[in-house]
C-alpha cells in the first residue's frame, strides 16, 4: 500500500519536470496583412465578374433610362423612364408595370444643388464666441 502512495506522489512531480512545449506560432503581422489583401481581392474580383455577367441588373441598357421615380406607397411607384426619345409614366407595383401616360413634353432636367460659397460662411470661432456672450 505504501508503494502504491508512492507511485501515486510521484507521478505529478515527474509531469512537473517536463517541460512545456510553447504553443505554435500564429501567422504574424505578415499573414494577417496577407489574409486581409486575399479578402479584398476576392470581393473586388467577384464585383468585378458579377458587373460583367448578363442578368445580374447592375448594367445600364442601351437607350433606356430612369428620369424621375416618385414613391406612392409602400411598394407602388410612379416612374418615368425615357425610350428612344420619348418619355413614359409607369405605375409600378409588386405585381405589375402599366402605362400610365406618354408625355408630351420631356420633363425639365433637375437643377443642380447649390452649394454655399465658403467665403459667405461665417467663421466658425466668430459664430462660438457671439453664443457664448449671448449666453453669459
Amino acid at each position: 500500500m505504501n508503494l502504491v502512495l508512492l507511485l501515486a506522489a510521484a507521478a505529478p512531480a515527474a509531469q512537473a519536470a517536463r517541460p512545456v512545449a510553447p504553443p505554435p506560432a500564429g501567422p504574424g503581422l505578415f499573414g494577417a496583412f496577407f489574409a486581409l489583401a486575399l479578402v479584398l481581392g476576392l470581393i473586388l474580383g467577384l464585383a468585378w465578374l458579377l458587373k460583367r455577367l448578363p442578368g445580374t441588373g447592375f448594367r445600364q441598357v442601351e437607350g433606356m433610362r430612369v428620369v424621375a421615380q416618385l414613391a406612392l406607397g409602400t411598394k407602388e411607384r410612379a416612374v418615368v423612364v425615357e425610350v428612344g426619345g420619348r418619355q413614359l409614366l409607369l405605375g409600378v407595383t409588386p405585381g405589375s408595370v402599366s402605362l400610365l401616360q406618354e408625355l408630351p413634353e420631356p420633363l425639365p432636367p433637375p437643377e443642380a444643388p447649390r452649394l454655399p460659397n465658403l467665403k459667405e460662411l461665417p467663421n466658425f470661432a466668430q459664430l462660438l464666441s457671439q453664443r457664448l456672450r449671448r449666453n453669459s
